[in-house]
């Protein structure tokens, strides 16, 4: 796999780090957007400790209607934020997209999602696919198979989460550890 988890990067993964006062408890959604298959993923943090609350892809079936799909991801993520109250939300920033349309549909998909968040006054918070990867395996250029495996052993999971949801679960991971971090460098809603 080529994926070196050492007892530091784990201990940091599970017990995150100092600088900023962290609450006792505190619920994150993880959103990996896309229109055809975006991965929702919560992680509590409470008492040093991080937990899986829930994971799932959004589907939505090729050749839909944009309109259809992005209704679909509304009408999910407003139950999910309902039915598991998370109190933040981070999702990846968008990355260099080759096709124009595909650029243009991630955005729909993306601006969709953070309205309803706000629309639940839930705060976003944006990172870079690398500093995801880097966050929870060590290196920015890790493949989701290391993703999903490593949320697997860090969240004592049965089972290797689906692609898009292991990443979302990876993106409540790199945010709970990073407003942990130093005040400075804590990131900022979108």
């Amino acid at each position: 796999m080529g994926m070196k988890l050492t007892p530091s990067i784990l201990a940091a993964l599970q017990t995150g780090r100092g600088g900023v006062q962290r609450p006792a408890k505190l619920r994150v959604l993880g959103i990996d957007a896309s229109l055809r298959s975006t991965g929702l993923g919560i992680v509590e943090s409470a008492a040093g400790a991080l937990r899986m609350v829930d994971c799932r892809p959004v589907k939505n079936r090729p050749g839909a209607p944009l309109s259809q799909c992005l209704l679909n991801l509304a009408e999910t993520l407003r139950t999910h934020l309902a039915e598991f109250k998370p109190e933040e939300a981070a999702m990846e920033g968008i990355f260099f997209c080759k096709n124009a349309r595909t650029a243009l549909l991630l955005g729909h998909a993306r601006g969709v999602l953070l309205s309803v968040c706000a629309e639940a006054g839930v705060p976003v918070y944006e990172y870079p696919p690398t500093r995801v990867k880097q966050a929870v395996t060590g290196t920015g250029s890790a493949t989701k198979d290391q993703i999903q495996r490593m949320m697997m052993r860090v969240l004592a999971l049965p089972e290797l989460p689906q692609e898009d949801a292991g990443d979302a679960l990876a993106i409540a991971i790199t945010h709970l550890h990073t407003r942990n971090g130093v005040a400075a460098l804590a990131p900022k809603s979108l």
